[in-house]
Parts: C-alpha cells; sequence; structure tokens
C-alpha cells in the first residue's frame, strides 16, 4: 500500500507546488496514483484534470527557461530524417522536431526528465536543446511519427502493394535453380521501408542512396548537394533481405554475393512521371554494400539556362554543338555534372531531321527519339566497337559516355573528321589538361587540332540559401590572393556565406548546386601550340589571352552575383 505520505516527489511535481499551481498534498496524491498505475508524473496530472496540458507546459517552460512551443503549428514535413528509437520516445515521451548542424531540437513535456535527455543524446550522438510542449498533444505525435517511421519497420502491415510502383527491367532471363525466388524475399516490411527509403530521397532532391552494412549496425546514407548524409540506422537483421529485394527489382543475380553486381530499376511516380536508379553491388566483410544513383529524366529538360553558364560560356558552347561536325569534349570528375551538360545539348539538338546516336556505360538518362546503346565490354560491345556501328547508321550527331582507351580517341576523332558531331566526356583537370592528355593516350596532334573543336571543364557548387545566407565582408587583399581582380572592385556586389544553422528549406545554408564552368574553344593559336608540342600551361596562357575564364575564375563569378561562397569555390577548384 503506497501512501501520499512517503511518495517520493518527482522534479515536475515539486517545480508545480513552488509556482503554486499544485499544493503538495495534490501532488503526492497524483504521484501515488502514477507510481501505483506505472505512468508517467506529468500523464496522471493532466487525466486527473487538475491543471490542463497547456498550463503545465507554459509553467514548465518558464520555471527551467526552455522554449515553449504548441506543437498544432508543427509541419510533419519539417521532421529530421533520422528518428529517435520507438521504444525510446514511448517510453520516455520525447521525439525529435529538427536537426541544426549537430544540435538536436527535442520536444519533451517534463524537462526534468534528465534521463530522457541523456538517453536521447547517447542514442543519437548529438547536443539536445529541449523544448517544451504540451503532454497529450506529444503523445498524439509519438504515436503518428512511429506509424510512419522505420523504426516501426518490424510492426509494418504485410496487406502493400508498393510494390506495384516498381518495373523491372527486361531482358534478364537468368534462371538458377537454387536462386531464392522473388516471393521469398517480398517481404512486406522490407519493401515499405525500401519504397520509403527512394521516395524520400526522391523528395529531397538526393543524387544517390548508400545502403551500408557493418559488424554492429546497419546504416542508409543520402547524397544531397554532393555531401553525404546519415538518414537512419535500420535493424540489422534486414541486410539480407533488402538485398535480395534490391536484386530482384534491379534483374541482378539474387544467389551472387562475391563480386560486385550493377543493375537497373524503376519507381513509377505517377502516369507522367518515373525515376531510373542505377544500382551498383559491392561485396564487404559484413555484407554487400549497395549504392543506389538517381537518374531523373526531366534533368536533362531543364534547359541549358539553369546549369550556370555565363552568357559568353553558353554562346561558345551552343555554337560549337551546332556545328556539323567536330569534337566537343566535357570534362570533370565524377559527380559534376558532365552527362546532364552532354543531355542537355542533346536535347537541343534532337529534331525529326537528325540521326542521334548514343554510347553510354550505362545509359543513363533515356531521351525519345535518341538511338541509345549500353555498352557492355564483356559481350564485346565496347565503346570502340558501337562507335564503328554508329558510322554505318547514318549518324548525324554521336554521343560517346567516355574516351577511355586510344582505339576509341582515334575513332571519335576520325568519325568528327568526316562530317559528324561527336560529343563526350573524359577525366581531367581542367580544359587545357584535356589536349595534353589525348597526347599522352598516344592521339596525333595534328588529329587533335583540327578534329577537337571545343572543351568544357566544369565543378558542381552548393548554392547558397537565398533565404538564409549571411551578408560578409572581406579584406581587398584576401579576395585578390583567392582569383578577384581589380577590376572587380568598382562594380556593386555582395560577398555571402552560408548560415551554418539552416533554415526550414535548406541544408545548413547550402540548397541546390549551381554549375562552374571552363569553355574552351580550339581556335588557330591553340591548334599551332598543340601541333609544337605544347604544354597544358601554355594552352591555358593562350586560352587566358583569349578571355576564357579558368575554373577558379568562373566560380568568382558566381561568388560576385551571390550564388554561393568563396568557402565553396575554393573547395571545388584547383588552386
Amino acid at each position: 500500500m503506497v501512501t501520499t505520505s512517503n511518495t517520493k516527489l518527482s522534479g515536475l511535481a515539486r517545480t508545480l507546488i513552488q509556482t503554486n499551481l499544485l499544493s503538495e498534498d495534490e501532488a503526492r496524491a497524483i504521484e501515488a496514483q502514477a507510481y501505483t498505475l506505472k505512468t508517467p508524473f506529468i500523464a496522471q496530472l493532466i487525466l486527473s484534470k487538475k491543471l490542463s496540458a497547456q498550463t503545465v507546459a507554459e509553467a514548465s517552460a518558464k520555471a527551467f527557461g526552455f522554449p515553449y512551443f504548441n506543437l498544432d503549428a508543427f509541419n510533419q514535413d519539417y521532421l529530421p530524417p533520422k528518428k529517435i528509437d520507438a521504444k525510446l520516445m514511448q517510453a520516455n515521451r520525447v521525439m525529435a522536431l529538427q536537426v541544426r548542424n549537430n544540435m538536436l531540437f527535442v520536444a519533451i513535456s517534463d524537462p526534468t526528465n534528465i534521463h530522457a535527455l541523456d538517453s536521447v543524446q547517447f542514442q543519437m550522438g548529438m547536443t539536445i536543446s529541449p523544448i517544451v510542449v504540451e503532454d497529450d498533444k506529444l503523445g498524439r505525435w509519438i504515436d503518428k511519427v512511429i506509424a510512419a517511421s522505420d523504426t516501426g519497420l518490424k510492426s509494418l502491415n504485410s496487406d502493400t502493394d508498393d510494390d506495384d510502383e516498381f518495373g523491372l527491367d527486361e531482358g534478364n532471363d537468368h534462371v538458377d535453380e537454387h536462386e531464392p525466388q522473388e516471393s521469398e524475399v517480398d517481404d512486406a516490411p522490407v519493401v515499405k521501408f525500401l519504397n520509403k527509403m527512394l521516395l524520400d530521397a526522391i523528395n529531397i532532391g538526393a543524387s544517390d542512396l548508400h545502403f551500408e552494412p557493418y559488424e554492429k549496425f546497419y546504416r542508409v546514407r543520402y547524397r544531397v548537394d554532393g555531401i553525404l548524409r546519415e538518414i537512419t540506422q535500420p535493424p540489422l537483421a534486414i541486410k539480407e533481405k533488402l538485398a535480395s529485394r534490391i536484386k530482384v527489382i534491379s534483374s541482378m543475380d539474387i544467389s551472387e554475393k562475391r563480386i560486385p553486381q550493377d543493375g537497373r530499376m524503376k519507381l513509377v511516380l505517377s502516369k507522367t512521371r518515373t525515376i531510373d536508379f542505377r544500382v551498383s553491388t559491392l561485396p564487404l566483410i559484413n555484407g554487400e554494400k549497395i549504392v543506389m544513383r538517381i537518374l531523373d529524366p526531366s534533368s536533362a529538360t531543364l534547359g541549358i539556362e539553369a546549369l550556370g553558364y555565363e552568357p559568353i560560356q553558353k554562346e561558345r558552347l551552343l555554337s560549337a554543338v551546332s556545328r556539323p561536325y567536330g569534337l566537343v569534349l566535357v570534362t570533370g570528375p565524377t559527380g559534376s555534372g558532365k552527362t546532364v551538360s552532354l543531355y542537355t545539348c542533346l536535347n537541343i539538338l534532337n529534331k525529326p531531321d537528325v540521326n542521334i546516336a548514343t554510347a553510354e556505360d550505362p545509359c543513363e538518362i533515356p531521351l525519345a527519339g535518341i538511338n541509345q546503346v549500353n555498352v557492355n565490354d564483356k559481350q564485346g560491345l565496347t565503346f570502340a566497337a558501337a562507335l564503328k556501328s554508329f558510322l554505318r547508321q547514318d549518324p548525324d550527331i554521336i554521343m560517346i559516355g567516355e574516351i577511355r582507351d586510344l582505339e576509341t580517341a582515334d575513332m571519335a576523332i576520325k568519325a568528327a573528321s568526316t562530317g559528324h558531331m561527336v560529343l563526350s566526356t573524359l577525366h581531367t583537370n581542367d580544359a587545357p589538361s584535356t589536349l595534353t592528355r589525348l597526347l599522352n593516350m598516344g592521339v596525333a596532334p595534328f588529329n587533335i587540332a583540327s578534329a577537337v573543336s571545343l572543351i568544357t571543364a566544369q565543378r558542381l557548387a552548393r548554392r547558397l540559401c537565398k533565404h538564409c545566407k549571411i551578408p560578409m565582408d572581406a579584406p581587398k587583399e584576401a579576395l585578390l590572393s583567392l582569383g578577384f581582380i581589380e577590376e572587380d572592385f568598382n562594380e556593386k556586389w555582395q560577398l555571402y556565406k552560408h548560415n551554418p544553422e539552416g533554415c526550414e528549406l535548406c541544408n545548413a545554408g547550402y540548397k541546390g548546386r549551381v554549375g562552374i564552368y571552363q569553355v574552351m574553344p580550339v581556335t588557330d593559336a591553340i591548334s599551332r601550340i598543340i601541333m609544337q608540342n605544347g604544354t597544358a600551361h601554355d594552352i591555358a596562357d593562350q586560352a587566358k589571352r583569349e578571355g576564357v575564364n579558368d575554373l577558379r575564375r568562373s566560380g568568382v563569378l558566381k561568388v560576385m552575383q551571390g550564388l554561393t561562397s568563396m568557402e565553396e569555390v575554393e573547395a571545388c577548384t584547383n588552386e
């Protein structure tokens, strides 16, 4: 038998007594009831109707100096992707509201529950900032979050039709009598979890999804605006079923776990929009890592204005690709937007009176009206072999995914020299070094000088959030050392930096990306330098004399336009 006289008062009960909202007898009576019913004091207090949830929340916030927030005004879309564990939320009545950098804002109705805050901090590994909310509303929100969260994966219902959203690639006729059938991996919770991860990635504008198994945990990360972010840590037990599920819908060999595999899958969002995913598996010591690249066809139809070319750069590029013949090269590291740039050009050139053929590894963006070929080295369909076939197909424009070897380079130059417009990519640091790279591959200087008409190097810099970017000043000497010139200071412009805390519409002060370009036509003067076996420095000096901005200078112009920060330009240009 528990009596009111020996019941230990909670911190919240003592606070309410000190603020004259409860008498000590009332507080002890409610504490005793809560102890007997094994419920939190605050829940029993509101159930007793001695005080309203709003009164308790406002009094607690004032007493402890924490902000008070009305959850009725909260939008579920702003909930952070990484949730607090469901059991922890229910047992301690806490919920993650928002993340800014390494600060997690936590909704809690009893700010004296230090154990709950410590548990959240331990689980999430972040600094905790409590926000006091009404207990009844918090309870409803916790139920809602758990119902929709991937942390409730094991309790999801088994009746789902989400599988109908996916279309499987045709042509995979591999059958193995020991291979598990699709029904064996068609586990409803895994299906729902995967669908949710894909849709969330599309909604926040991610470019890649990483599913990574480790010894003690399993995690999912998204690459957003070029930066990897951890999204969630689902139960480790699902890693095999999830890998099998992804393999099934990507037309891979589900029984093969010892070697890397590549595949493709499709998510149908509506009757008018589908998203393709390029899928790659890699065997690790703790399971298979899976990376999915999101291939959105709409990115190729944005138009060249949306890519970030300066007016003179756009004019040079469009002039080059509009010629009846020549070789246009796009260079840059992996993930710098080369494919989108090429497809934007192809989309401009894609007309009924033009025959366009592409060879890619793999084909990333399907475009109606363009003949696209997937390169398959194992079957002998290399870039060079595809290019030879294209020349027998009466092409006007040819796009080669990448020039990797001398044979492909020679075929591309031959095509460009015999009346075809050829577009391709190379992995080099800037435009001038692309020409020397071709020389190093063994291409004759006179072939390069006569065939290559333009080279564009590019990078992607994170775009400053226009809603929360912060004006800043910097010494003139510092700006000159970073790539500004004296003439810049005669113009009116404002320098900005990102807001580390960000806002509701961005990721730590950045939202989206903008292209930084070096567009270099191969003029007669540059051709002569090539013929004389000049170096990349010689070519760069001549290009600068002809008014071609290098990557750093192009980045500085984006900074002056308020589109990105100097910090971001320094990070993505090689100077």
